[in-house]
């Protein structure tokens, strides 16, 4: 069989583009025509300040824990009618945390030339530089990444790897594996919840993750630039840290877009297409996006977890003996090649994921 690592990265990548920071570090006076969009003054925000996305403690999921089946029902609705949530006491680490939002903090900070050191390449999704870029007339996202493939562990290609500062690899691989660690607790449970088997579950997540660091420079004509286009991950499970205290992130909820407000030491958790696909329809992937800043930057870190690369992207087995299914099955390898050669765009590729009536 062909090595995993060669088929993963050889599923194409993005068009380079100018770096945003060195852009938005010229204080320009007007704001280039690739990164306007004129559907932001048509876009509604909530102020509906009772819409709150819950709170998941995952100290409690655990088994035997008083309150277990308590806190499962709370996930399995957030998953079903919000398909975002905020989970605390998710046992890593204050110390990890910290040290990634130092490292990442202290990358971003370094001169162009130094972080272009891990600079994306031709047809890869790896480096540092802008993500789903597939034409030369796409809009723009006001922002740069970091992505990088941390697991399977033997397959990590270390060319990307910032070595500045000098503690960013061990930092990474320290915080990685307990995202991980996490993520695969959560979807066993969510699997308790769908009757489903846990570890068959859990299995199809066991060694595949991707993490996106994100740098948003702040824009003095922030009502018309957007950090992240609106979209739904295409993935299975996303875990988000805010690195620093300016928000950005906006969910759309009743036809309008809500801002999270972030719990200090929680991550956001939120359901992508692919659990949605798995789930038969039981869970929702939302559409979210990113907001800039007038006078602050933006950092985060996006976790997201996928199943194994030979695995299928369809409805589970056992959730369609009733209702039948929803959704198309297809190879995660031909799913992955679907998104990457696609550009943010809502819920589209997962629109096209469904069988029709």
């Amino acid at each position: 069989m062909e090595p995993e690592v060669d088929r993963r990265r050889d599923l194409g990548g993005s068009l380079p583009v100018e770096n945003m920071q060195a852009l938005a570090s010229r204080n320009l006076k007007d704001v280039p025509s690739r990164y306007i969009r004129p559907e932001l003054q048509f876009d509604e925000v909530s102020v509906d300040e009772s819409l709150h996305i819950p709170v998941i403690d995952m100290s409690k999921l655990v088994a035997d824990q008083l309150g277990q089946q308590d806190e499962l029902a709370k996930l399995h609705l957030a998953c079903k009618e919000w398909g975002f949530f905020l989970l605390i006491n998710h046992g890593v680490l204050g110390e990890a945390i910290e040290n990634m939002k130092r490292d990442l903090r202290q990358f971003f900070k370094l001169p162009l030339e130094e972080k272009m050191a891990c600079a994306q390449t031709a047809n890869n999704i790896e480096g540092y530089g802008q993500a789903f870029v597939i034409s030369e007339e796409q809009k723009l996202d006001w922002g740069d990444k970091l992505f990088l493939l941390p697991n399977p562990i033997s397959q990590r290609n270390m060319r990307f790897w910032p070595d500045n500062p000098t503690s960013f690899r061990t930092t990474l691989d320290t915080y990685s594996s307990e995202l991980q660690r996490v993520a695969l607790s959560l979807l066993r449970s969510m699997a308790v919840n769908l009757g489903v088997d846990p570890e068959e579950l859990a299995n199809l997540y066991k060694d595949v993750q991707g993490i996106r660091m994100n740098y948003y420079p702040p824009c003095m004509q922030a009502n018309k630039v957007m950090g992240l286009t609106p979209h739904s991950d295409a993935t299975g499970l996303t875990l988000l840290l805010q690195v620093n205290e300016v928000q950005g992130l906006q969910i759309k909820k009743n036809g309008k877009w809500l801002p999270i407000k972030p719990i200090p030491g929680a991550f956001i958790v939120n359901v992508g297409d692919i659990i949605e696909i798995m789930s038969n329809g039981e869970y929702k992937s939302i559409e979210h996006r990113a907001v800039v800043n007038p006078e602050k930057e933006r950092l985060s870190i996006a976790a997201f977890h996928s199943p194994i690369l030979d695995a299928m992207v369809g409805p589970l087995p056992d959730l369609v003996k009733e209702k039948g299914a929803k959704f198309k099955s297809i190879t995660n390898e031909e799913y992955l090649r679907l998104v990457i050669t696609s550009k943010l765009d809502g819920k589209s590729l997962l629109d096209d994921m469904k069988l029709g009536e």
